[in-house]
């Protein structure tokens, strides 16, 4: 002890070379005004051409959000629950048991890049967070045509898409659930997406590219959680809760005040979820962060909006008539910053 304090107060008494400078006698100047830093603007692979034609690939991530064998965050037990022989299983908030070998095994995700997609030019990455009884066969690439609306919005993004709980009631986020889990997915995302484009020199630029985080229904746990503990909040540039907000506000609350001059927010509901969608934005307002409640005519960075589309009949088919026809390939047009363009001349 006695020899740590004597280091401490040496380190005290030792002149700093800031130190040294002080001691010879100088004219005094105006302190230098320090010059705000210029914002970074994103990776582009200059000199790679766009893709010519649309490429999709279902593989499997070691990132991926399942298998998971951690704990419930809150509930301070084994998200596998059930043992029957060899087989684990969860219990669902409704009581239902399902087994990890069917529900919670599938490590895949669907990749997107439509065609005309340019890594000369900015872009942006589309994490797509399906709802309950979905897979990305049949729900995500068929019945909700996430990757059709991506092509159809004629931006320049990409699709992510990781299979949650395969073809059930449940919204478990999985390894989502894990602190810094967001960070590690994005990382894995972006160099698979350098994979299927084709050439490595790509790289830096889906590195680099901003995340947007699309969430229906079910989804909201796994969105909530990466928010606020996946260790990738400067990446998220905004949020689209499509009739998703089934809880966690506060979760929501606490990425808009962190991110409330840019990033931006577009929550759309139906009756389903309009209690929460109401307290998301009473929370907001006690952080004096302006809402509108009409679809604005951009997504600029600081818009906060909540759309009210109508009662529950129009849940299950929410993600291809919510507020109109095919409303997330709307929306993502509605994102300045990333045309298909150069120059005025559209690139595929």
């Amino acid at each position: 002890m006695k020899r740590r304090v004597l280091l401490l107060l040496g380190a005290l008494l030792m002149p700093t070379a800031a130190h040294a400078k002080t001691t010879r006698k100088k004219k005094q100047t105006k302190p230098a005004v320090k010059k705000a830093a210029p914002t970074p603007t994103p990776a582009r692979a200059a000199g790679l051409p766009p893709v010519q034609e649309a490429k999709t690939q279902l593989i499997a991530f070691n990132a991926s959000a399942f298998p998971y064998r951690g704990i419930i965050p809150g509930a301070n037990k084994p998200f596998l629950d059930v043992r029957n022989g060899k087989r684990l299983g969860h219990t669902t908030m409704r009581g239902d048991v399902c087994w990890e070998d069917q529900t919670y095994n599938d490590r895949r995700s669907l990749l997107y890049l439509p065609a005309g997609y340019n890594p000369a030019l900015p872009g942006l990455i589309v994490l797509f967070l399906h709802g309950q009884g979905a897979t990305l066969e049949r729900d995500v690439m068929v019945r909700q045509a996430i990757p059709r609306q991506v092509t159809e919005s004629g931006q320049n993004m990409a699709l992510v898409a990781p299979q949650l709980a395969v073809d059930a009631a449940d919204s478990s986020a999985g390894n989502f659930w894990r602190p810094g889990h967001l960070a590690a997915y994005i990382d894995e995302a972006a160099e698979r997406l350098m994979r299927l484009y084709g050439d490595k020199r790509a790289g830096p630029h889906f590195n680099a590219s901003p995340v947007l985080i699309v969430a229906y229904s079910g989804g909201y746990l796994s969105a909530a959680y990466a928010l606020e503990r996946g260790g990738a909040t400067y990446r998220i540039k905004g949020v689209i809760l499509m009739d998703s907000l089934y809880g966690e506000e506060e979760k929501f609350a606490g990425w808009v005040a962190t991110r409330r001059q840019t990033g931006f927010l577009l929550s759309a509901y139906t009756d389903s979820t309009r209690d929460e969608n109401e307290n998301l934005q009473a929370l907001l307002t006690k952080k004096r962060i302006a809402c509108k409640d009409v679809l604005p005519r951009n997504l600029s960075p600081g818009t906060m909006t909540f759309l009210s589309c109508g009662g529950l009949e129009m849940h299950g088919d929410f993600m291809t008539h919510a507020w109109g026809q095919d409303p997330l390939a709307q929306a993502l047009a509605m994102i300045p910053g990333y045309p298909q363009t150069v120059r005025g001349k559209k690139t595929s």
